[in-house]
């Protein structure tokens, strides 16, 4: 019996066209360009600044692109997994709602919320599903708002962070492409370092937690950094490991994009030259559950059939892990 592997058959993506770039959070907290850069490798980011428009918003307009672009019948959507660390309300799903503005009146919902791991863990949900043999086609979308959680007052975490979404089809594959293996952790001693305190069950919203500013995002940044270099590292290496790739074997990092840094740093432990890793955090910064799609849909065109990807992210939680994925198809 031929093994069913599940690929990656389209992309799509959105990003809102308000920019924030360094200059303009110079005028904003104490902060400069060159700051910024070197420490993240961060230019600008984009804004949704629509009124009344939240993370459904993105997400479905990345799908809208995806089906466009690859004339897929949304009625022939199985299953619609939202990534995301932004829901549009508590309790309503937000992909249920994606999935009916999009026509998708087949298929059921639900989000998926694991910080900056979001996306890859959907890819590992999404991929069990199909190979299940239940479900033929799934789409995965990473979208967030992140500039609805940020306090833009506070200059360790305002001049990370983007909105913006990019979707994924997956689908059956009996070529031997698409999902090969995968490597998944967490560990609750991260719970204190990135996190936002009020909103949840522990401390539901008051006046006072609003006059705290207390449903903004915090971030211990040194320490954050520091689990993030070492164990986004740690994963990808063991993922080439376990499937004896040399550096060589290895087409493309596509690495979440939180900081430079910490991408450069996986790199060098993987062995990689520069030209393999796929970077576009100086144009969007992080954008959470939306990084790994974004660099799947800009550098769509030079992404080969067959090419060998290691995904690799770090978010709060703490939520890390890593995959290799054989690439399906070359763009015309």
């Amino acid at each position: 019996m031929t093994k069913i592997n599940a690929a990656i058959t389209a992309v799509g993506c959105y990003l809102p066209e308000d920019k924030l770039t360094n200059a303009d959070l110079e005028k904003m907290v104490d902060t400069n360009d060159e700051w910024i850069t070197t420490r993240t490798g961060i230019k600008e980011r984009r804004i949704l600044k629509n009124p009344g428009k939240g993370t459904s918003y993105l997400a479905i307009k990345a799908a809208e692109d995806l089906l466009q672009k690859s004339g897929t019948d949304p009625k022939e959507i199985d299953l619609i997994v939202l990534a995301t660390a932004t829901p549009d309300m508590p309790v309503a799903s937000t992909g249920v709602y994606v999935a009916t503005q999009i026509g998708a009146t087949n298929a059921f919902s639900f989000d998926l919320q694991a910080a900056c791991s979001s996306f890859l863990y959907g890819m590992s949900v999404a991929s069990s599903y199909i190979e299940s043999g239940k479900y033929k086609k799934v789409l995965l979308i990473g979208a967030d708002k992140m500039s609805s959680i940020i306090d833009y007052e506070d200059r360790a975490t305002c001049i990370i962070f983007g909105d913006g979404a990019g979707a994924v089809l997956f689908e059956p594959n009996s070529e031997g492409l698409g999902v090969q293996d995968e490597y998944l952790r967490s560990d609750g001693i991260g719970r204190e370092f990135l996190k936002i305190d009020a909103g949840g069950s522990i401390l539901p919203p008051t006046a006072e937690t609003v006059a705290n500013k207390q449903h903004f995002v915090f971030q211990d940044g040194k320490t954050v950094f520091k689990y993030a270099v070492s164990n986004m590292a740690d994963v990808s290496e063991k993922i080439m490991q376990r499937n004896n790739l040399s550096h060589q074997d290895v087409d493309w990092l596509a690495a979440h994009q939180a900081n430079k840094r910490i991408i450069d740093a996986t790199a060098h432990r993987m062995g990689l030259d520069d030209s393999k890793v796929l970077m576009n955090i100086e144009k969007y910064g992080n954008t959470t559950s939306a990084t790994l799609p974004l660099l799947l849909c800009d550098f769509e065109k030079q992404l080969k059939k067959g090419d060998n990807i290691i995904f690799a992210t770090f978010g709060g939680g703490f939520t890390w892990g890593a995959m290799y994925l054989k690439w399906a198809y070359t763009k015309e």
